[in-house]
């Protein structure tokens, strides 16, 4: 009974040990630039996105919905954030994929729309006014 006991326990804790898609660390992000830096001038056009490095923890992605909204996302890949591989823009800027792990993720939701993903993006606050866009968490 013990052997039982103690063998259900190991398979127990093998099982919660599944991944189901990480947490991104949360830092500090205090990014601001203005929409009329050349940089930046995808934004200007609903579908427009821009990489931004150097905030976050593997950088920013900057997007443009097509109602003219915003929305800022963290590069780091969901899949295995300890891998810190940052998603990388696919042609036409709808989708992002992460080159480590193939996962893909919609820049208008920030849901996964293929496997291995299955966490959203983290996303952070994005304010766009006179002409100067503003991140945070």
């Amino acid at each position: 009974m013990k052997k039982w006991i103690l063998l259900s326990t190991i398979a127990l804790s093998c099982l919660s040990c599944v991944k189901s898609g990480g947490v991104i660390p949360n830092v500090a992000v205090n990014f601001q630039a203005t929409t009329t830096d050349p940089h930046y001038s995808a934004l200007n056009v609903p579908g427009g996105a821009v990489l931004v490095s150097g905030y976050g923890v593997a950088g920013l992605i900057l997007y443009r919905e097509a109602d003219g909204s915003y929305a800022a996302y963290d590069r780091c890949s969901t899949v295995d954030p300890s891998k810190l591989c940052a998603v990388t823009l696919d042609a036409g800027n709808f989708t992002v994929t992460d080159p480590c792990s193939g996962g893909k993720w919609a820049l208008s939701s920030g849901n996964p729309v293929k496997a291995p993903a299955v966490t959203a993006l983290k996303s952070y606050s994005i304010d766009v006014s006179n002409f100067e866009i503003f991140v945070s968490n």
